[in-house]
């Protein structure tokens, strides 16, 4: 299977979840808008998906929003086959992707370090 086909199927199942944990999951645990689908690495026979999920909020949050997605695992694999029209959609797998949070943090501090210089040079 070609590796152009993985990453269009990518970013399709990508472009569905958005859409069904946004309209569809009704749990108060997630917020949208805090939550965000960063990566999705699909296997090369399309039967395993991880996807790699930001979710902004402290660590309680964080779990809380995780624990929700692992109970509506079941229901959001076949919402996903059922939007994609394949027959076996893939057995999903979601992680907790660290990389926004990571950026927003080394942004912050840079600011810092560039009020710093400022304050000093005037």
């Amino acid at each position: 299977m070609s590796k152009r086909r993985q990453e269009r199927m990518s970013v399709e199942i990508m472009r569905v979840l958005s859409q069904i944990i946004q309209e569809e999951i009704k749990d108060p645990r997630i917020e949208f808008k805090n939550l965000s689908i960063t990566r999705i690495d699909l296997s090369n026979d399309y039967s395993h998906a991880r996807v790699n999920i930001s979710i902004l909020g402290d660590e309680v949050q964080r779990e809380e929003a995780m624990k929700a997605l692992q109970k509506a695992k079941g229901y959001i694999r076949s919402a996903l086959a059922q939007q994609l029209k394949v027959r076996h959609a893939p057995e999903l797998e979601f992680r907790l992707d660290r990389s926004i949070e990571h950026g927003i943090r080394i942004s912050s501090l840079l600011e810092e370090i560039k009020e710093e210089a400022k304050g000093s040079n005037e």
